[in-house]
C-alpha cells in the first residue's frame, strides 16, 4: 500500500471500486463508510460482500443508483467527510502490558480463564481501529509494535453519535442489521451473521428486552446441535473473546439476542447458531442507539 492517502479523503479522480479491488482506494471507502455508520465490518482494504452491502445501504440512504460499486456519484457523497482517512497512534506501555490470554477453543478450557481478553496487542489494536491485524501490519511495515512506536491506523474516531433507533431490521438474505428511525427510515447499517439451516433466524417481530455490556456467557450444550459428546454446562468470563463478545442485546424470543464476536473477520461470511452476530465495535454502536422496547424485525 502506498500510504500516500494518509491525510487525504476521497479524491475526485479515485477509481471505481468493485469486485476484486484492493488497496488504498478500497481502504479509503471502507473508512469513510464506517464513519458514515454503514459498516463493512473488519476493514481490510479488499472489496468483498460486506463492503458491497455497505455501499448499497449508503447509496439507498443518499438516493443514488444502487450498484454496490463506489462510482463517481458515491465518491462525491463520501467526500463530504473531509477528515483524514488515516491517523497516527502511539503505542503505550499499557497497550504492550495487556494482559493478554491464550484462549483455548473448547468451552471447558475457556471456563478456566479469569477473563476472555485479547490474545495479543495486534488483535487489541485491530478492534480499537476496526481493522484486521494483517492490515495494521501492512500499514506499518518494519514496526515491532513496541511502546512508543508510531502507527498509521484507520481514522474511525471521527463518527458522529447516532440518534436513538425506534426499530431494528435484520435481513438474513442481505446479511445486514439496519437501524431505523420512528418514520422507518434507515440511518445505520452493519454486516451480520444471522443463523444457519440448523438454526434459522426466527422470522417475525420481536423487541429488545434488555442490554448487557461485557457479559458473562453461560454455555448449555443442550441448546447446540453441534455440541460435542461429553460437553457440560460452563460459565465463561467476560471479555472481547467471550463467545458473545462485549455486548448482549436480549430479544423477546427466548435464547435469542444480538451480540458481539471474538472473530470479527468471519462476520457475514460464516453462519451463527440463530442469534444475530456483529463485530464487537458494531454491536457497541448498536447498544448506544437502542433501548428496551425497541422493535426488532427479523426477516429471511
Amino acid at each position: 500500500m502506498s500510504l500516500a492517502m494518509a491525510g487525504v479523503t476521497a479524491a475526485a479522480g479515485a477509481a471505481v471500486i468493485g469486485p476484486n479491488a484492493k488497496g488504498d482506494d478500497v481502504l479509503r471507502a471502507q473508512v469513510l463508510l464506517d464513519r458514515a455508520h454503514f459498516s463493512s465490518g473488519e476493514i481490510d482494504a479488499a472489496y468483498g460482500s460486506n463492503l458491497r452491502q455497505a455501499i448499497r445501504g449508503f447509496q439507498k440512504l443518499r438516493q443514488l443508483p444502487v450498484t454496490g460499486l463506489v462510482d463517481a456519484a458515491t465518491w462525491k457523497e463520501l467526500a463530504r467527510d473531509q477528515a483524514p482517512v488515516l491517523d497516527v497512534y502511539a503505542i503505550t506501555a499499557q497497550d504492550v502490558a495487556g494482559p493478554y490470554y491464550k484462549v483455548p477453543a473448547d468451552m471447558a478450557g475457556k471456563a478456566k480463564l479469569p477473563a476472555l481478553g485479547y490474545t495479543n496487542l495486534q488483535e487489541a489494536l485491530g478492534e480499537r481501529f476496526h481493522c484486521s491485524p494483517e492490515l495494521l501490519r501492512r500499514l506499518n511495515p518494519g514496526k515491532k509494535f513496541r511502546a512508543g512506536d508510531q502507527l498509521l491506523v484507520p481514522n474511525v474516531a471521527n463518527s458522529k453519535p447516532l440518534p436513538k433507533a425506534a426499530s431494528i431490521l435484520v435481513d438474513a438474505k442481505d446479511g445486514t442489521l439496519t437501524l431505523l428511525d420512528a418514520g422507518g427510515m434507515p440511518f445505520a447499517q452493519f454486516p451480520a451473521s444471522t443463523g444457519s439451516k440448523h438454526d434459522p433466524l426466527p422470522e417475525g417481530r420481536w423487541e429488545v428486552r434488555g442490554v448487557v455490556t461485557n457479559p458473562e456467557y453461560r454455555y448449555n450444550p443442550k441448546l447446540f446441535w453441534d455440541a460435542k459428546a461429553g460437553d457440560s454446562k460452563a460459565r465463561i468470563a467476560a471479555g472481547p473473546n467471550n463467545p458473545v463478545g462485549v455486548a448482549w442485546i436480549e430479544l423477546s424470543k427466548e435464547h435469542y439476542g444480538i451480540h458481539g464476536t471474538p472473530e470479527p473477520g468471519k462476520i457475514g461470511k460464516t453462519q451463527s447458531h440463530g442469534c444475530i452476530r456483529l463485530t464487537n465495535w458494531d454491536v457497541m454502536t448498536v447498544v448506544r442507539s437502542v433501548s428496551r422496547g425497541a422493535a426488532v424485525l427479523l426477516q429471511a
